[in-house]
């Protein structure tokens, strides 16, 4: 029986989404936002020398037809090299540009509901929800309470955490509330404690996710740690991996896929960063179950590149992911696909720090070589559930 492995390259947009105009960093529109177009430009002109050098390499991703992919997106000149697998670009529906709409969508359900976005003032939050925050946290306060980037206000106001003992509260474009707080004075217990209990009232808004942040170290030396935690809202229907285990097959959670759907439709997950995701990939490529569906989520291009608009960064996290990729797509067995694909872009060369709204590559090794066109989200999956002979449920 087939194998599939679904693979997102977290932000690695294409550009061309026809609502681009309608999404925003600042007040500056999605419109022309091009996370690998520019990347490639950019590596092209000797503007992403850092680490690396000259044009981006990524010959596994280019043989199966992202550049051709990204031309589609965009209304450009298809290249003359022809993909080796199947090939599209996939337009989203859902209105956000985030980690949940576009895995949501990926899976088969567009999201229902307009998420609940915080305003880019301070304070950013309603007075019963700070009130809610500092009562969980038995604190007198929070701190923050604005649109914030992580690294900087942990740098800003972790002292004022170690001596208040106040959580850190922030948000951002995205439907999120996250929570910063030190593993140490604080705990880090208590601050999944904290994230635990507040969710639901988050969840009850349509906020999508509650994040904790936990750090460590000393002032002017703050350091996030790898033990972040995403609290995301349920999906309110069945999606993919619930349509292959209702089939009686089995589902692999590689990297963020647990905390992303609530472990809906998840028999086993393995998580950790992106190289040792890539080691978990690898054994799963090896040791899956046959019928089995392994989704698996790679989120250092969005979070330490995207995010901090670093190109060379990202350049270098493309050419990683490329090498790694084709070794493992060269150990498929006879009848299995990987389909890799994005959730939103996150354009290292545009303004401000938020997601940008884009298309996104589809490109399935193990199919033949066959252009899938301008496709939607929700097709990823059905291309998925139809190769593993599942029904939607």
């Amino acid at each position: 029986m087939a194998r599939a492995f679904l693979v997102v390259m977290d932000s690695v947009g294409i550009g061309g989404a026809p609502d681009a105009d309608q999404f925003f960093n600042g007040e500056v529109p999605d419109t022309g936002a091009n996370t690998l177009g520019h990347i490639m430009a950019a590596c092209a002109a000797g503007q992403a020398e850092d680490g690396r050098s000259g044009p981006l390499m990524i010959p596994n991703l280019e043989r199966l037809g992202i550049s051709s992919a990204m031309a589609l997106a965009t209304g450009g000149d298809l290249p003359a090299t022809k993909p080796q697998g199947a090939w599209g670009a996939a337009t989203e529906v859902s209105r956000g540009k985030d980690t949940p709409s576009g895995h949501w969508e990926l899976a088969g359900l567009p999201v229902p509901w307009e998420w609940q976005y915080f305003p880019d003032a301070k304070p950013a939050f309603p007075a019963e929800v700070s009130a809610y925050l500092a009562k969980m946290a038995g604190a007198g306060g929070i701190l923050g309470d604005c649109h914030a980037s992580g690294t900087a206000i942990i740098s800003e106001l972790g002292q004022r955490h170690v001596e208040s003992g106040w959580p850190i509260c922030y948000t951002s474009a995205d439907s999120v509330l996250q929570i910063a707080a030190h593993e140490e004075s604080f705990g880090l217990d208590r601050l999944l404690t904290l994230c635990k209990a507040v969710a639901p009232m988050l969840h009850e808004m349509k906020v999508g996710r509650v994040i904790a942040r936990p750090f460590v170290g000393t002032d002017g030396a703050f350091t996030r740690t790898g033990n972040r935690r995403d609290f995301a809202i349920m999906p309110p229907a069945p999606v993919l991996m619930s349509w292959v285990q209702d089939a009686g097959q089995r589902v692999y959670g590689v990297g963020k896929i647990g905390d992303i759907f609530s472990m809906q439709g998840i028999d086993e997950l393995r998580k950790g960063d992106d190289a040792t995701l890539m080691g978990h990939l690898s054994d799963l490529v090896d040791a899956a179950v046959e019928g089995s569906l392994t989704f698996a989520n790679f989120v250092e291009f969005d979070s330490l590149f995207g995010h901090r608009r670093d190109v060379s960064g990202y350049a270098r996290q493309l050419e990683w992911f490329d090498r790694e990729i084709g070794r493992l797509i060269d150990r498929l067995e006879p009848g299995d696909i990987m389909l890799l694909t994005a959730d939103h872009g996150n354009d290292p060369t545009w303004i401000g720090t938020d997601h940008t709204r884009e298309r996104v590559p589809v490109l399935v090794a193990g199919m033949s070589a066959t252009p899938l066109g301008l496709i939607g989200f929700q097709d990823v999956a059905t291309l998925v559930a139809d190769h593993l002979g599942v029904v939607r449920s």
